[in-house]
């Protein structure tokens, strides 16, 4: 049985605009165990599976793929955060606490 992840990108926390967020992707998780190559000491494995991932423009999309493909796919829902209203007037109010 192929185990999968499906989660949506959050944005990057090095920009503040929204760019390579709103799809949805699938991940592959590691199901063999992996080796250690005695000649360069890297780790290998026999499965490319974990290399792979899908992308979807939605989360339904994602399930019915998982479903037809038969892959068990555990889903990684969104922490959308809440919008700080903020003005610019209030750096300047009297009545700030000043900490």
């Amino acid at each position: 049985m192929t185990y999968a992840r499906i989660f949506s990108p959050s944005k990057t926390s090095m920009q503040s605009g929204k760019a390579k967020t709103g799809y949805w992707l699938l991940q592959f998780n590691a199901c063999e165990a992996k080796f250690r190559d005695s000649l360069m000491g890297w780790n290998g494995s026999e499965s490319t599976d974990e290399q792979v991932t899908l992308k979807f423009s939605s989360l339904k999309e994602a399930l019915d793929y998982a479903t037809q493909q038969e892959i068990e796919a555990v889903v990684d829902t969104q922490n959308l955060p809440k919008p700080q209203i903020k003005s610019y007037s209030d750096n300047f109010r009297y009545d700030k606490p000043r900490g």
